[in-house]
């Protein structure tokens, strides 16, 4: 689970606190009892539970960097070199993750499986399976996994984060800190997070209790439905104090579908840097708060410059997307499949203009 505070805590620990509330002499008309299942959640949790999935992932151990000074003498150098290990040891780590298919398609996190020499995925029966990891996208921290069995293996379907409202509740299954099978519940504390990890930042934020080896592992809503893949943790200690972020299902299944074709994620590209407008220039052009994305650069031969898009323009919509904020911009472009042509709108010396530009290719990001 990625933690958004720079510190970890190197144990953990738990308390249990009860709390004693006195009822009020002034007696309330009773308030209607919303979403929560009759009974709990353990109907839904016994629906969901087998196509949860435990990760384990082992890193090639790396050879250990060896700054002898060159000019040691060769006795010497023999008897430091023997002190000294060729290579690290295997790193190995935990996540979690979900099943949506019958043919053994698995959805994590990109962070859970980086760089992973072996993976294993842990069904909640206790049968285990080497899996392959067909495509990971860094940007939104989405990853395919594919593992074989000979029998069809329990799933999970995704639900739409596009009606998701706060205060509804959801349920978080994962294993945190290898213990599998571990059910939290809460509600959505908040949606659309930027926490600035990336140009898609649009999370789910919860209170459902999420700890290290969440990651990848499904948010559910009443119906059982997936509505969020757990993926990052505020915590000044290493665990759970309430604050969640959870990856949308309506991107993750965009994500899925484009991984499951080629294990690749093909991305439009502008080429402009940007910056925020300033209060100052907002208050110019009549606005209540700055707005839009100021170009402070035009790459040379990129589809921003072929446009005709100059330095000091202020873009204001994309493909019919208003921009607001640096991250619709960003978004917006990056969602337009490449070699498209569409509109773009710019304010240019305060006159309004719009120009056709054809998308080009967004380079891979190097992990």
């Amino acid at each position: 689970m990625r933690s958004l505070m720079k510190h970890t805590a190197r144990t953990t620990t738990a308390a249990l606190t009860a709390a004693l509330m006195s009822a009020s002499a002034l007696t309330l008309a009773p308030a209607p009892a919303f979403a929560v299942p009759a009974g709990g959640y353990a109907d839904l949790v016994e629906a969901v539970s087998p196509a949860v999935v435990f990760i384990e992932v082992t890193t090639k151990a790396t050879p250990v960097r060896n700054d002898l000074p060159r000019n040691l003498p060769p006795q010497l150098r023999r008897h430091f070199e023997g002190m000294t290990p060729g290579q690290s040891q295997p790193q190995q780590g935990l996540g979690s993750g979900f099943i949506i298919s019958g043919g053994g398609q698995i959805v994590t996190n990109h962070h859970v499986v980086d760089g992973a020499d072996t993976v294993k995925v842990k069904l909640a029966d206790g049968r285990s399976f080497d899996a392959e990891v067909v495509g990971s996208d860094p940007l939104t921290d989405i990853a395919v996994l594919k593992i074989t069995a000979d029998v069809d293996l329990p799933t999970v379907a995704f639900g739409s984060s596009k009606d998701l409202r706060v205060g509804d509740e959801v349920v978080a299954v994962g294993n945190p800190f290898g213990l599998g099978g571990t059910v939290t519940s809460g509600i959505i504390s908040a949606l659309s997070r930027d926490i600035r990890s990336g140009p898609f930042d649009d999370f789910i934020q919860t209170d459902a209790a999420i700890n290290r080896g969440n990651s990848g592992g499904p948010l559910f809503d009443n119906d059982g439905n997936v509505i969020g893949v757990n993926t990052a943790i505020l915590s000044p200690g290493g665990g759970s104090v309430g604050i969640g972020f959870a990856v949308p299902s309506d991107l993750v299944q965009t994500v899925v579908a484009d991984l499951a074709d080629d294990g690749l994620i093909a991305r439009g590209w502008l080429g402009v840097n940007i910056r925020p407008m300033t209060e100052e220039v907002a208050a110019v052009l009549g606005y209540d708060a700055p707005k839009g994305a100021v170009i402070e650069a035009v790459s040379k031969d990129s589809p921003a410059e072929t446009a005709g898009l100059k330095k000091g323009d202020i873009i204001t919509g994309f493909a019919g997307t208003p921009v607001d904020e640096l991250r619709d911009l960003t978004r917006a472009v990056a969602t337009t499949s490449p070699d498209e042509t569409t509109e773009i709108t710019v304010l240019r010396r305060g006159k309004e203009v719009t120009l056709d530009v054809t998308v080009g290719t967004l380079a891979p990001e190097e992990t």
